[in-house]
């Protein structure tokens, strides 16, 4: 049977902790390196019923994308996802801006071949916090046949669109709370930014200087990395039992 340590051996191969942003909180949160594993679940956030389908599932081990814990905790009352985790010896490695920071195998990774960029580059930088990738589409498209192409590719239920009346051949990708990216995306040739939040100030801006926005919502963005993360490490260990969390999903509705 494999151990914790081994699993975090092979994400140090692709998403190093070591590469995280300083304000950032990766690695294992709750539990113990030489805990042995032969069932784990991957999801994009632990909430309480995740932790409640991993232990359905027999799980050890949970490997999620958003820390489990991030700022520093003052108490831990009885209903929270911690001291779940800890009363059941429930594991929780999370790999939160190393995963987004990698380009062999990151978010903006996943998330440009969802969206079926080609020629993909990378701008990755930990000490600027800079986290974009740029592609080309397969032809060009008004606004609103990306936004329609994002939507239906990311299986969005809905989504937010500018229109500056660009025609959209180069796109950008920055998952998540992305939004700050429109300048470099801008200053690298990008038509259109797709992510999962941004400002009004900078939906300002970003008409302001010529460059559409996708704001396809956090979850939807982020999510795309969750199920190839899986399918990648139960290549690597196929004596685990990986599977992807089915109660972890996107909590905001649309009318």
């Amino acid at each position: 049977m494999k151990t914790i340590a081994e699993i975090m051996n092979f994400t140090e191969t692709f998403a190093p902790l070591n590469s995280a942003m300083d304000f950032d909180n990766c690695g294992l949160l709750v539990g113990d390196r030489s805990t042995q594993v032969s069932k784990i679940l991957v999801c994009l956030d632990i909430t309480p019923e995740v932790v409640k389908e991993a232990l359905q599932k027999q799980a050890q081990l949970v490997i999620s994308h958003h820390p489990v814990i991030f700022n520093g905790l003052k108490s831990i009352s009885s209903q929270s996802v911690p001291y779940m985790l800890i009363q059941n010896s429930l594991s929780a490695l999370c790999l939160h801006t190393n995963l987004d920071l990698s380009v062999d195998f990151g978010v903006n990774t996943c998330l440009a071949e969802t969206l079926q960029l080609k020629d993909t580059e990378y701008f990755m930088d930990k000490d600027r916090e800079i986290c974009l990738a740029i592609g080309k589409t397969s032809h060009s498209f008004t606004e609103k046949a990306f936004a329609e192409h994002t939507k239906k590719c990311l299986n969005c239920r809905g989504l937010r669109f500018t229109t500056t009346g660009n025609i959209i051949n180069t796109v950008a990708v920055s998952s998540g709370s992305g939004g700050g990216e429109i300048y470099l995306a801008k200053e690298k040739g990008a038509d259109l930014l797709v992510t999962g939040e941004i400002k009004h100030n900078q939906i300002l801006d970003a008409n302001k200087i010529g460059i559409s926005i996708v704001d396809a919502g956090h979850f939807k963005t982020e999510n795309v990395v969750v199920a190839p993360l899986a399918k990648r490490l139960a290549k690597e260990f196929p004596d685990i039992c990986f599977e992807v969390s089915e109660v972890c999903s996107d909590l905001i509705s649309y009318l």
